[in-house]
């Protein structure tokens, strides 16, 4: 049992940055790849980033690529999205998710956060 809670989500202007965390607690966290994903208004769920155990693979949807990063501290139990030159189409909830596997299904996550909202303003 995983539980992981988010945080770092606000208001912010287009071209800014954000950085979200998301901290775990229970299993051993650096068991598990870990995940970000988002849910616009109106919109489906959707992939941002994922990262494995040892964090030496990472793998972005075409929308952040070379935009966000994706990082994690397994002696903190944290995963990190670092979100640079926000743009209005960032705007969603973000979600942190943890799995056995390294994917980019969001049905092959086990655990999930409660989500941190992002907004940005053109």
């Amino acid at each position: 049992q995983v539980r992981l809670v988010e945080s770092g989500g606000g208001l912010v202007q287009a071209g800014d940055s954000l950085r979200l965390s998301c901290v775990a607690s229970g299993d051993t966290f650096a068991n598990y790849a870990l995940g970000w994903f988002r849910q616009a208004p109106g919109k489906e769920r959707e992939f941002v980033a994922t990262i494995s155990w040892i964090p030496s693979r990472q793998y972005y949807s075409e929308s952040v690529e070379g935009r966000f990063v994706i990082s994690r501290d397994n002696a903190k139990n944290t995963l990190y999205l670092r979100m640079n030159d926000l743009n209005p189409e960032d705007t969603a909830v973000y979600y942190c998710a943890a799995s056995s596997e390294y994917t980019t299904f969001s049905s092959g996550y086990t655990y999930w956060g409660q989500g941190t909202r992002v907004t940005v303003s053109s």
